[in-house]
């Protein structure tokens, strides 16, 4: 069994690792030759201004007095140049957005393991492939494209990057140091003839990037006064920039001007996912080889966004973001990026149809060149008869096979099994998709002949199924606190302890008095439980902090639930509540509302299963010999009592891993940080202490797991049933889910959508290992008997 786990951890960690080779390898690759459009270029520099974090909106709106925040930009629009919104792709961040501007290719998949501050590889951009760039602006964005440049033609000026404080009170100096820095620099250069002789070559790029109005966003929102002054003193400074080049050129009309954004932002300051509001930026261009503004077609007369922003009248051609690069290239006549993958937007060109074919035939071969490296550098690393054209009689030949399955008994029980994992799959994105599940679940008496054979307990099993159904439709993020709840959960446990130890004063069982003792202990714990958390929240509301009683309380209960339980016999159904009892002490402790109930709930839905099992075990011939009430716990269980597997065993595997699948997502969703309430543990501690926080809220969640678990370990012991066995089927189980989330895994997308995707699959390629180390917890709940000091032997079943 030891050799069996080990290779299976071994295969399962190989699988999980090839998601990084298959999902997570660079797509970039290098060797390509350059190219280029053989006709002279309009322009001879390009001048490209990035105001990073403006939103298309609050550029083209106007304001409360029907006047444009950006004048001068808007001059641009009605009677200089084209304009449009350039649409960006998630993640919408810094890097990646720069990078689809200057490089012409969106985010590299690779960059998942490095962050947002670096490209993963060297790749080729619109600065490499210039005669000479200039850039001013933040460091972290200069610095990128200046690394790999070759040769020293990429030159940057950048602020400090303590500058980039959101908490600044004056965050649009980091664009007046911009401005102001290039106006010193064409004044030194009319004094330096090395340095004019450079400004005046071919092929000549000027970046500059504006942080001013991302940090002001972050910290004030674009709807702030802040982020809006910040939008009328850029579009000033471009306004002297654009006459400072006019005048050191001569006025020659061969300069090309781009204004854009790298990203927009939400109404609350973040970006890095697909809102519109973060997806759609600015695009303006104008100078030379630019066409002049364009009258709008009768559809986009009729566009609501113009009108709200009263450019209707001006022909608006949005453009994707990475079609930038090659734009700017065809402007200015330097080769395409070489990993470019943007398509030119000929539409903005003012040239001839020659150039445009001509440059649209560049655009074409530098992809395809592209192309050509990727195929050949997969052959060489692939074996000969692998590297084979896909063929579409592939899948009509197992469409055929497949049509032609099995008896249908077993087509049906496939279908079922099919649907049963599909809904697994789903709930991970619908929490909803569980209640489904239970609704199914409900049902299962009418398929067989327990509805007829044990009426009383089909009923609770349909009572109970549709109470837990309840829970994964209740809200996750933003619940609020209902310390009511809470208490009713309490008094709900106090009311089932106190059925129990009725029920034991009713018998003449000779350990009476040591478990009336232990029952009457539990009911203190819980009645301690339900006292700390009301005190606590009082306390906090009338803002005296926690009470040192309160918190000593709360930890003296929580290290008491793991011994207690081991006190008890090991009669399957008396150490069952046991441990339900000490668990809820403790999960009462770590709640703040609605959930203080599911633990209950789950656990009498898992009492009604282990009755259900017997009734189904007994119903399908095998063997029985003792009633659940009189069956015990052992950990040296008879192998020999172990029996061959059954279809109903599937069914059971299926079970434990649908309740687990509840158990963790009944209640919340982890994959979200929003689903942590800090107010759990202040029972236990209001100081802000990570780790142990954190170890407190996972043992939340593992409460509701050691419960699905210990009530599993009653259904194998009453349907002889081997670990082993279950253990193969639960594998094949969550590899056939772990296949689907292989093929959901995620190599686009905000970092978040990304993460949560290979979490997804993560998860469940650990469901089979977490089963593993609950199992052996479970068998110590359920199978340790703990003596106490002075009682007889006998006493220790």
């Amino acid at each position: 069994m030891l050799l069996f786990f080990i290779v299976g951890l071994l295969v399962h960690f190989v699988f999980f690792a090839s998601i990084f080779d298959i999902y997570f390898t660079s797509p970039l690759v290098h060797g390509m030759a350059p190219q280029f459009t053989p006709l002279p270029p309009p322009a001879r520099r390009l001048v490209l201004i990035v105001a990073d974090g403006l939103r298309a909106d609050a550029l083209y709106e106007l304001d409360e007095k029907g006047n444009s925040r950006a004048p001068f930009i808007r001059n641009i629009i009605m009677h200089e140049g084209s304009w449009g919104i350039s649409h960006t792709r998630v993640p919408t961040e810094s890097r990646p957005g720069h990078v689809a501007l200057i490089a012409g290719f969106y985010e590299d998949v690779s960059a998942v393991a490095k962050g947002w501050k670096e490209n993963p590889v060297e790749f080729d951009s619109l600065f490499n492939q210039s005669k000479y760039t200039w850039s001013w602006g933040s460091p972290d964005i200069l610095s990128m494209f200046a690394k790999d440049a070759s040769g020293n033609h990429v030159f940057t000026y950048c602020y400090d990057a303590d500058n980039e404080d959101f908490g600044a009170k004056d965050a649009t100096k980091l664009d007046t140091w911009v401005f102001d820095n290039i106006k010193e620099f064409f004044h030194a250069a009319r004094n330096n003839q090395s340095l004019f002789s450079k400004l005046n070559e071919d092929k000549v790029v000027f970046f500059l990037h504006l942080l001013g109005i991302d940090t002001n966003g972050h910290a004030h929102r674009p709807t702030s006064r802040e982020y809006k002054d910040n939008i009328k003193l850029v579009d000033k400074g471009i306004k002297e920039i654009v006459s400072l080049l006019k005048e050191f050129y001569g006025n020659d009309e061969k300069t090309a001007f781009v204004f854009t954004s790298d990203h927009g932002m939400t109404d609350w300051g973040f970006h890095g996912a697909g809102h519109h509001s973060e997806t759609f930026t600015p695009f303006v261009a104008w100078g030379a080889g630019v066409k002049y503004p364009q009258k709008a077609s009768d559809q986009q007369f009729n566009d609501e966004l113009l009108k709200g922003w009263k450019l209707e009248y001006w022909k608006r051609q949005d453009i994707n973001q990475a079609d930038i690069a090659p734009l700017m290239a065809s402007l200015i006549g330097v080769p395409f990026p070489l990993n470019s993958v943007g398509i030119l937007p000929v539409n903005y060109l003012n040239n001839t149809d020659v150039f445009k074919a001509e440059s649209m035939y560049t655009n074409a071969k530098q992809i395809l060149e592209q192309f050509k490296v990727k195929m050949t550098q997969k052959k060489e690393v692939t074996l000969p008869f692998l590297f084979t054209p896909f063929k579409y009689q592939v899948i009509q030949d197992l469409v055929t096979s497949l049509c032609t399955f099995p008896p249908r008994h077993f087509v049906g029980s496939l279908l079922a099994f099919a649907l049963g994992i599909e809904v697994l799959v789903l709930s991970f994105f619908y929490r909803y998709m569980l209640t489904a599940g239970l609704i199914i679940f409900a049902c299962w008496p009418f398929t067989t002949q327990l509805w007829t054979r044990a009426k009383n307990i089909s009923m609770s099993w349909i009572f109970f199924c549709l109470l837990l159904a309840v829970f994964p439709l209740m809200p996750v993020v933003g619940r609020k606190p209902d310390i009511f709840l809470v208490m009713g959960a309490g008094l709900l446990v106090l009311l089932l302890s106190l059925f129990v130890v009725t029920s034991l004063i009713k018998t003449k069982d000779s350990f009476l008095n040591d478990q009336l003792l232990l029952h009457l202990f539990q009911m203190l714990s819980t009645v301690l439980s339900m006292w700390a958390v009301y005190s606590t929240h009082n306390s906090l509301l009338k803002k005296q902090g926690l009470p040192l009683t309160n918190q000593v309380v709360s930890w003296i209960i929580l290290a008491t639930s793991f011994v207690v339980p081991l006190l008890s016999p090991r009669n399957l159904l008396e150490r069952l509540f046991s441990i339900l009892v000490s668990s809820m002490s403790t999960y009462l402790l770590l709640s703040t509302g609605y959930e203080a109930l599911f633990p209950l709930v789950l656990s009498c839905l898992m009492f009604v299963w282990i009755h259900m099992e017997q009734e189904t075990l007994q119903q399908s011939g095998v063997s029985w010999k003792q009633k659940v009430t009189s069956i015990y716990f052992s950990y040296n269980t008879d192998i020999t009592q172990f029996r061959q597997l059954c279809m109903d065993d599937i069914r059971r595997a299926y079970f434990l891993v649908f309740f687990l699948v509840i158990a963790f997502f009944g209640t919340g969703n982890i994959a979200s940080i929003n689903s942590f309430d800090l107010a759990s543990v202040y029972c236990f501690l209001t100081v802000f202490s990570p780790f142990m926080m954190g170890a407190l809220m996972l043992w939340k969640i593992f409460i509701p797991f050691v419960l699905v678990m210990c009530a599993f370990e009653a259904v194998q012991l009453t349907t002889q049933l081997s670990s082993k066995s279950l253990f193969l089927m639960v594998l094949v189980i969550s590899d056939i889910m772990a296949l689907h989330f292989f093929f959901l895994v995620k190599d686009y997308g905000s970092w978040l959508d990304i993460g949560t995707s290979i979490s997804h699959y993560v998860i469940v390629m650990c469901l089979s290992i977490v089963l593993v180390f609950l199992n052996g917890l479970a068998q110590l709940l359920t199978t340790k008997k703990l003596r106490v000091y002075g009682q007889p032997k006998s006493h220790l079943i």
